[in-house]
């Protein structure tokens, strides 16, 4: 008996050990709080840090005196006034008094979140934070209120730079490399959130070159540290203190956070930043050709394996990549000797090289590899896109089609050309209808469009398409590589089932 209660008594030690062990590496206080430098970083750049407040003259829309001031969007006092100014409106939801006219221009402020990158007063911030704005003010750290000049944008990486004068020093960061980030590195976020400045919050990164279909150039940071409201423009930090992000968006469906916020990488906003300092404006990169995804079905009828790069669908006339040799079919594969594993990869890289740069461009035209010189031209800004314009009325009079592919086809005419508004410079086969149970309905094929290659030769009628189709069969291939154009003349490939 003795016995089995020490026995039991040792089982009962050894357990509680073995839980105070356990709470000692998983329970630890040091490890729900993060790294302990995170305090450091902060005491170290949050005078780099300033608050950025605008200003705009608007016209009131009506309410008289008893318009609702514009607050800050998330300010603690939106919701009261809201209530207020709500339960003082007079019957049919007028304002009291039946001032029901349109009041004087008023100013509307906002505010929104910077850092300073020299010491000179230069503060990088984000363009939504200051566009339209009729005044700039700079919110230093200690409460210092000084009026800044804005010394360029780029909307589509969504930077601005301002300029102020000093009063007294100032603390500067620097850039990082936003390149040499791992997942599940600690990153630190300042900034202006719901107009509290100053405000420390600390994350990890979640994910890198995260693309959301914001702009041409999406390669974000990631990030659950919190950011919200105000946080926009302020930088994100890693352990060392270097800016290696600026803090741009968030998914939210309430508007705070929920540890889903997205960064510009420092990698970009350097460039950006250099040349707007340097030329108040961006000289970006262009090749002069329009690209679009190499999908399995591409892949397959190209003869590249794997499916990979950016496929040229058109070449402009007046573009850099013309005199090069580049053609309408080409896949470019490297660039200036860095991969391009999709369009967004070219774009990115084509944008980011200098203009008059001549680079080397590797391409797969028809299952071969090939190197052609380039010579950078410059993106003019902003690019004009024309849309395709269609009809869906139905033909005044029938027409001698053929099918193929689950497509109605017939050659063109001028009476075609009129009905679907297709320029004299498109040739190829018209569709006139579209089988909406069919591959080409699918991928998005519709009458008016105009089919001017079939595996990469030239076709003038339904005949022609349908002598290609049937020898890709016989030579047991399982899809065929179409050329599209639209009315306007924008090509682009689309591959289709032969089965």
């Amino acid at each position: 008996m003795t016995a089995a209660i020490i026995a039991q008594t040792r089982l009962r030690l050894g357990l509680a050990a073995l839980a105070v062990g356990a709470f000692g590496v998983f329970g630890s206080p040091a490890h729900a709080r993060g790294p302990e430098g995170i305090a450091d970083v902060a005491e170290k750049v949050i005078d780099a840090v300033v608050n950025i407040s605008t200003s705009q003259t608007v016209e009131a829309k009506g309410g008289g005196s008893n318009t609702m001031p514009q607050l800050p969007p998330g300010s603690p006092f939106e919701e009261f006034f809201d209530d207020f100014f709500k339960n003082r409106k007079g019957p049919g939801g007028g304002s009291k008094g039946g001032d029901n006219g349109a009041g004087p221009p008023r100013k509307t402020n906002s505010l929104g979140s910077g850092f300073i990158i020299d010491t000179s007063g230069v503060v990088v911030t984000n363009n939504h934070v200051i566009a339209d704005a009729d005044e700039i003010n700079v919110i230093l750290n200690d409460g210092t209120k000084i009026k800044a000049e804005l010394v360029g944008v780029d909307k589509k990486t969504d930077l601005a730079v301002l300029k102020f004068k000093p009063s007294k020093p100032l603390v500067s960061v620097k850039f990082g490399d936003s390149d040499k980030l791992r997942l599940g590195d600690w990153v630190v976020a300042i900034g202006n959130p719901f107009s509290l400045g100053g405000t420390v919050t600390a994350g990890i990164v979640s994910a890198k070159n995260r693309d959301i279909s914001s702009g041409p150039y999406d390669s974000y940071i990631q990030t659950d540290a919190a950011i919200n409201r105000g946080n926009s423009g302020g930088p994100l930090f890693n352990l060392e203190g270097d800016v290696i992000g600026v803090n741009t968006l968030i998914i939210s469906p309430s508007g705070g956070s929920i540890g889903i916020g997205f960064a510009v990488p420092s990698k970009t906003v350097a460039g950006v930043v250099d040349q707007l300092r340097q030329f108040g404006e961006l000289r970006r990169g262009w090749l002069g050709v329009r690209i679009q995804g190499v999908t399995d079905e591409i892949a397959e009828s190209l003869n590249i394996k794997p499916a990979r790069g950016a496929l040229v669908a058109g070449i402009d006339d007046k573009g850099p990549a013309k005199p090069a040799g580049i053609e309408p079919g080409d896949v470019v594969v490297k660039f200036d000797g860095k991969d391009v594993k999709d369009p967004k990869d070219l774009s990115r890289v084509v944008a980011d090289t200098a203009v008059g740069k001549e680079v080397d461009v590797v391409i797969i035209r028809k299952g071969e590899e090939q190197t052609k010189k380039v010579t950078l031209g410059r993106l003019q800004d902003p690019e004009k896109v024309q849309a395709a314009v269609k009809t869906d009325e139905p033909p005044p009079e029938k027409l001698v089609t053929q099918k193929a592919l689950g497509l109605d086809l017939a050659v063109l005419n001028k009476d075609l050309r009129t009905r679907y508004k297709i320029k004299d410079t498109v040739k190829g086969v018209v569709v006139t209808n579209v089988d909406a149970s069919s591959d080409a309905a699918e991928k998005r094929l519709s009458a008016g469009d105009v089919i001017v290659e079939v595996a990469q030769e030239a076709v003038a009628s339904g005949a022609d398409i349908q002598k290609r189709v049937d020898q890709l069969k016989k030579d047991g291939k399982k899809s065929v590589l179409l050329l599209v154009s639209n009315g306007d003349g924008e090509l682009r490939f689309v591959a289709l089932s032969v089965q």
